[in-house]
């Protein structure tokens, strides 16, 4: 859809046993965007800079299909995301 890498790296990795900073400086190694509904990744931009940029979610607890259907439209926003240096992070809503 959007042409990138995506990157189950987190699940298979048993996520809920890394720590933030893992998941930050993985990313960062590899030149991965993340995708989170995690607060603490925004907040992480905005003292350390990118890279990784980070994509927020600002959706709460919803289904995965609105989860999908944010991503989908929010398809071009992300594109310029990507390719913007100035823009480090972008909440979709």
């Amino acid at each position: 859809m959007l042409g990138i890498k995506l990157l189950a790296w987190a699940n298979s990795q048993t996520s809920s046993e890394k720590t933030d900073t893992e998941i930050w400086e993985f990313a960062k190694l590899n030149d991965f965007c993340i995708v989170t509904q995690d607060a603490d990744f925004p907040e992480r931009i905005r003292l350390y800079g990118s890279p990784p940029k980070v994509v927020w979610l600002r959706c709460g607890n919803v289904p995965t299909r609105e989860v999908e259907n944010l991503i989908r439209s929010g398809a071009a926003a992300i594109q310029e995301h990507l390719s913007n240096d100035q823009i480090h992070c972008l909440e979709l809503h």
